[in-house]
């Protein structure tokens, strides 16, 4: 059959691939690599050249990552059963390769050859890099070790990538079992007009009159901060809080308990074979990190530094509660409810006051304009790219010199079927070498508000910070100028580096020279108010330390999770995280709340001992743009500086530094401090 995933050569035709189409693609590439493998080596000189060795594997690596990308898209934007199984099918193959590949001693050798090959301490730094990466990576892998420890290693690999995958679905499937209908719009009471709109579209798209509350994050925000009724506000809270867990109203039908019992175990297991304590230490052998402990003393530090102002906060809106609203006991489902409260009070200003100002086609064109002004490049939607869905547009980036750097997909709103979150992921790798330049490609994705009853789809400041964010990881991959794709962009990016240029985009939404290229009222055209912009500020330290402390929480749970020997069980799991919110929150959520249950970032995510990443990458981001503060918010030569020496090298050097390129010193974290509002010492 015309199999459209062999068809790499060109951008995914997304409406053509079938469920049947993956196995056999992954089949096909998978022995056709299999064997240019064998015949390279076979031939390879000694001792090799780059041309040899690297490039045909480069070759080989992208050929196969072409053609997974789209599937791996696909799963998570367009999920199906049998997409589903097809995708699952393929996972423990893809595992084996990868192994083989990192355990393959003749391979290894062959790159050691080329490291002590006469001349090679003259080959490129960004070169240099690649081999020192790659024979780090073997050791990583198990390369050195006896044939059954190798077996097992590959049988380890297998299975976490199956466990992975599990854990993901049964988030994504119990976000999606939930619903609550209801008919009587009394208790929609204080939920905006235009949430209220979107949950009877809901409603109608089910076949049903009246409205219908799902998991999905703008329906379950606006109930949990806007519902005037409390008895709603819990039932969907409840839900959302014990997701793909053992408690709430889909107890044990999604239940990830023992799932992540045996990621842990696994994670545990693979350590140890390849020579460190835990899996926290081996995590960090890729990281700025350089260990468990110091990550540790850094998450502990922030939450000291944020948890007076938090307990402050807290009993602001215990005294608020009391007093104006009549709830003599906080809990879990009454916080956000609260505070949107104080915001309305003190700062007269509601997220919902805030929306006319950001319809998203407006944003989207903002947000081009700005990063067109800082790093002279200019954007523009190009027509008949095949999509996977009727909302997603795609788009070229050129230069300045109308060169073509990349392109990108940009598939914005919530939907039935489509995994919840915001992330970037790669479609197209760049890759150079004589007489052939594949520009990258990038997957930009989010679920924000979606158009409602023939209105444009109108934007929270916080969605309009989430689109920033992920944007920054598509310019980081996109504006590489490095042409491996083993360190282009994102890859090979110590991943407590990562979030930087991210976090730093974020910035800009609370600039009002930023804002005013975008942020106009839909029908009117009005720029926004001084007063109301006055306002928006007012809110950029409002509960930043509670929200300081949240992810000081999440990152000392994570790296302690993984610094200690796998549980035994799912209680000491969540005695665990009852533990770390002893010591450093001042919320503590109810008994039932199963958060970790639904914790993709590092069961299926990628941050694994890593999330405190954010916080680590927010010292990086937060200091570099204060030297946008310093110099100008506009100048082009900051902008270029930052191109250069953070966007367009990639892992090509360590990400520190990057920095000090950039910012002529090591990193600070006053700025940080600052932008959360928090004294510097």
């Amino acid at each position: 059959m015309s199999n459209p995933l062999l068809a790499t050569e060109s951008l995914p035709a997304f409406r053509s691939i079938r469920p049947e189409h993956v196995e056999p693609a992954v089949d096909a590439v998978l022995s056709s690599n299999r064997e240019a493998i064998a015949t390279l080596l076979a031939e390879l000189p000694d001792p090799p050249r780059w041309d040899d060795l690297v490039v045909p594997l480069e070759r080989l690596d992208l050929r196969l990552d072409d053609l997974w990308s789209p599937v791996r898209h696909l799963n998570s934007v367009m999920n199906t059963d049998s997409l589903r199984s097809a995708y699952n099918a393929c996972l423990p193959k893809l595992s084996e390769y990868n192994s083989e590949l990192s355990q393959n001693t003749e391979l290894y050798q062959a790159f050691v050859r080329l490291h002590q090959a006469p001349g090679f301490e003259q080959e490129s730094p960004d070169r240099r890099k690649l081999v020192a990466d790659a024979l780090r990576d073997f050791h990583l892998s198990g390369v050195d070790l006896p044939e059954a420890d190798k077996n097992r290693l590959r049988a380890i690999n297998s299975r976490l990538s199956a466990l992975t995958s599990r854990f993901e679905e049964n988030v994504l499937d119990a976000t999606q079992s939930w619903t609550l209908h209801l008919l009587d719009v009394a208790r929609l009471e204080g939920v905006p007009e235009s949430s209220r709109a979107m949950l009877a579209q809901n409603a109608r798209e089910r076949g049903l009159d009246g409205f219908v509350i799902t998991l999905d994050f703008p329906s379950y925000h606006a109930i949990l901060t806007h519902a005037d009724d409390r008895d709603l506000r819990q039932s969907v809270y409840t839900a959302y809080a014990t997701r793909a867990s053992d408690q709430g109203p889909d107890a044990g039908r999604f239940d990830n308990s023992e799932v992540m019992l045996e990621i842990l175990q696994l994670r545990q297991e693979k350590a140890t074979l390849t020579g460190f304590r835990h899996h926290a230490e081996r995590s960090l052998a890729t990281k700025m990190a350089d260990s468990p402990e110091t990550v540790d003393r850094f998450l502990r530090d922030l939450a000291a530094r944020a948890r007076p102002r938090a307990q402050a906060d807290l009993d602001e809106m215990r005294t608020y509660a009391r007093d104006r609203l009549g709830l003599n006991e906080l809990h879990a489902w009454d916080f956000g409810y609260v505070a949107e409260k104080i915001r309305a009070d003190r700062l007269g200003l509601s997220q919902e006051m805030l929306k006319p100002y950001f319809p998203a086609d407006q944003v989207v064109s903002g947000l081009f304009d700005l990063v067109s002004k800082l790093f002279g490049i200019r954007i523009e939607p190009e027509e008949g790219v095949e999509t996977w869905h009727d909302d997603v547009r795609f788009y070229t980036i050129r230069d300045a010199s109308g060169e073509q750097r990349a392109g990108f997909y940009f598939d914005l709103y919530a939907r039935t079927a489509k995994r919840g979150g915001a992330w970037m992921d790669v479609c197209r790798s760049r890759f150079a070498t004589a007489g052939q330049i594949n520009i990258p490609v990038a997957y930009m994705t989010c679920n924000s508000t979606p158009p409602v009853d023939g209105k444009p789809a109108l934007f929270t400041h916080d969605e309009v910070i989430t689109l920033f964010h992920e944007f920054g990881h598509g310019l980081h991959h996109m504006l590489t100028r490095v042409d491996h794709p083993e360190i282009a962009g994102i890859s090979g990016v110590e991943w407590d580096a990562v979030e930087l240029p991210s976090q730093f985009m974020e910035n800009w939404c609370w600039e009002r020279a930023a804002l005013d290229m975008f942020a106009r009222h839909y029908e009117t055209g009005a720029p926004m108010p001084q007063d109301l912009f006055d306002r928006l500020q007012g809110t950029r330290h409002f509960q930043s330390a509670l929200q300081l402390l949240r992810q000081a929480e999440f990152g000392l749970f994570d790296i302690r999770l993984h610094s200690m020997a796998a549980p035994q069980s799912a209680e000491a799991i969540q005695e665990l995280l009852a533990q770390v919110r002893d010591e450093v929150a001042v919320i503590k959520p109810p008994v039932f709340n199963r958060f970790q249950h639904g914790f993709a970032h590092i069961f299926s995510g990628g941050y694994a001992a890593g999330y405190y990443s954010y916080k680590w990458a927010e010292v990086l981001s937060a200091d570099a743009f204060a030297r946008f503060e310093e110099e100008g918010l506009f100048s082009p030569r900051v902008g270029a500086d930052y191109l250069r020496e953070i966007l367009e090298v990639g892992a090509s050097r360590p990400a520190l530094d990057s920095f000090k390129a950039f910012r002529g010193r090591e990193p600070r974290i006053d700025a940080l401090l600052r932008h959360s509002g928090l004294e510097v010492a």
